[in-house]
């Protein structure tokens, strides 16, 4: 019998049209997310035409560029302003749009070669740098600040001293970073996709780690999903639409991702003061908007509102069952205890990412003749971050309960590979 005839590595296949295919879509999509987001709220009526570059710089962001904000107002005044925050919506559809697209051409695979994916993610990458370029000096504009009428605004026109305020990018750590979140990206995506094929002295590995990344995404999506639920039901019945399409196109996982750590019994520390605020519901703004740093977990939420206990619920329900399909699609011979570990690392990992993506800092005000913060209502922070390691201590012992458990619910299920019978053998009379 003549040996089987092995099908041509696709590689040939995987030319730059595809690679430029799956930039240019990304690109777009995320170009798109972030137009329609800014425009819901209100940034189309930005003046001197800077709606394109604030579009820009949103994109930038989102991919962990560095944009600066500065302020000048003449010899007598002067502005100061400074804001650390991700659009994790823009975020997100990009890299499910890349991530797909570099996957694509490795469908039907069992295995490649490091070099050969090193390969055809550095094809990604050259198209993505002049992209990152272009981006970074797109998003510079400066902006003249309306005092309004008053005291202010006639001192400001007596001394030629009007505020404005810009931004600008630092073109290398957008650079830096803008690859970094690329090849998180492409990492992702091949730990993460089932048919991806990855290097044979890595094959054994993938049992233990594809499972519970797939798991940990499909918990991240699902609590997207729920959130653009909750938003759509709320632009129903209590209108507000334009906000709640801002909030859903730039910033939902920046809001339900943390849910999940207050879920599962994390705290996180903020405050709002001023006329800005984080595009959040009521009930969060209530409780940060206090003279000091106040404490945002389960107890807080409850003694304001006794229907945040459904956090808990939500956490508990999602966490079951994303390891029971964990366990699903472990092959029968993982143990009880391994679901657990896979499960524990996993969750503490997505818990880390959250915790350091959707953590929001921002400040601005106006001093006049040296005296600060004169500006009234233009001067506002916002702070929210959280208690990193008690986050992730949380995240690692309630994955290692609920890999448990997912293991025992998944038993009955048939699933591949030979089942484990050594606790199951008789022993010696």
């Amino acid at each position: 019998m003549s040996p089987p005839t092995v099908p041509a590595r696709p590689s040939a296949r995987h030319g730059w049209a595809q690679a430029v295919a799956a930039v240019l879509t990304g690109l777009a999509v995320m170009v798109l997310v972030a137009a329609l987001g800014l425009w819901a709220a209100g940034a189309a009526d930005l003046p001197d035409g800077a709606f394109p570059r604030v579009v820009a710089a949103t994109v930038v962001t989102a991919v962990g560029g560095s944009v600066r904000l500065s302020g000048d107002a003449g010899v007598f005044a002067r502005t100061q302003a400074s804001l650390t925050v991700l659009p994790l919506s823009v975020s997100l559809a990009g890299a499910l749009v890349i991530g797909s697209g570099f996957l694509r051409p490795l469908r039907h695979r069992a295995v490649a070669s490091a070099g050969e994916l090193a390969g055809w993610a550095a094809r990604l990458a050259v198209l993505w740098l002049p992209a990152l370029i272009g981006l970074a000096f797109a998003a510079r504009q400066t902006f003249a600040v309306d005092l309004g009428s008053g005291t202010l605004d006639d001192l400001a026109d007596l001394f030629e001293a009007a505020p404005r305020i810009g931004f600008t990018t630092d073109v290398p750590s957008t650079v830096l970073f803008g690859l970094l979140w690329l090849a998180g990206v492409l990492l992702l995506a091949l730990l993460v996709a089932r048919g991806a094929p990855l290097p044979g002295r890595l094959l054994r590995r993938q049992e233990a780690v594809r499972p519970a990344a797939h798991a940990m995404i499909e918990l991240l999506l699902a609590y997207v999903v729920i959130g653009v639920v909750t938003a759509l039901v709320t632009a129903v019945t209590r209108g507000h639409v334009a906000t709640v399409c801002a909030l859903v196109l730039l910033g939902l996982p920046n809001l339900v991702w943390p849910a999940l750590t207050l879920g599962l019994g994390a705290t996180w520390n903020g405050r709002v003061e001023g006329p800005f605020g984080l595009p959040m519901p009521h009930v969060l703004d209530a409780i940060l908007r206090t003279p000091d740093v106040s404490a945002l977990n389960l107890r807080s939420l409850t003694e304001y509102d006794g229907r945040m206990w459904w956090l808990l619920v939500a956490a508990v329900v999602l966490l079951l069952a994303v390891a029971f399909r964990m366990a699903v699609r472990s092959p029968a011979r993982v143990r009880l205890w391994q679901h657990a570990v896979h499960l524990a690392v996993a969750l503490a990992a997505t818990v880390l990412m959250i915790c350091l993506t959707c953590r929001v800092s921002a400040h601005y005000g106006l001093s006049v003749f040296g005296i600060g913060d004169l500006g009234g209502g233009l001067v506002g922070e916002v702070l929210l971050r959280p208690r990193l390691w008690q986050a992730v201590g949380l995240g690692a012992l309630w994955g290692l309960v609920a890999g448990f458990l997912g293991g025992l619910l998944a038993r009955p299920v048939r699933r591949a590979g030979p089942v484990d019978t050594s606790r199951s053998r008789p022993g010696p009379d």
